[in-house]
């Protein structure tokens, strides 16, 4: 089993940029696909960004293209979403999600843990 926390949540106005991190521990990162995920009030969950384990493919919402960036260190066992030009549809709890696949996917069940989540307000 493998334990996630994210941080780097937090309040911004539009326009502005957050960078959210991950940090896995509990099991060797190597070798696993991680992905972002964000659920807003009276919302379902949905897929943000997605990343495979050799950082080859990256995935994201259509919505999200062109300013959000997912990354990966896997020396640090972390893996980060940079948001820039955040608009307030953004506003939601992000959760950082981990899967026992090498491949990325979009899909929430596919994912085997999750994070706490972590809050990102974006006000207009």
């Amino acid at each position: 089993q493998v334990q996630l926390v994210e941080s780097g949540g937090g309040l911004v106005q539009a326009g502005g940029s957050l960078r959210l991190s991950c940090a896995a521990s509990g099991r060797t990162f190597r070798d696993y696909a991680m992905g972002w995920f964000r659920q807003a009030p009276g919302k379902e969950r949905e897929f943000v960004a997605a990343i495979s384990w050799s950082t080859a493919s990256t995935y994201y919402k259509d919505s999200v293209k062109g300013r959000f960036t997912i990354s990966r260190d896997n020396a640090k066992n972390t893996v980060y979403l940079q948001m820039n030009s955040l608009k307030p549809d953004d506003t939601a709890v992000y959760y950082c999600a981990w899967r026992r696949n090498l491949v990325a996917s979009r899909l929430s069940y596919d994912y085997d843990s999750w994070g706490q989540g972590t809050q990102v307000t974006v006000s207009s």
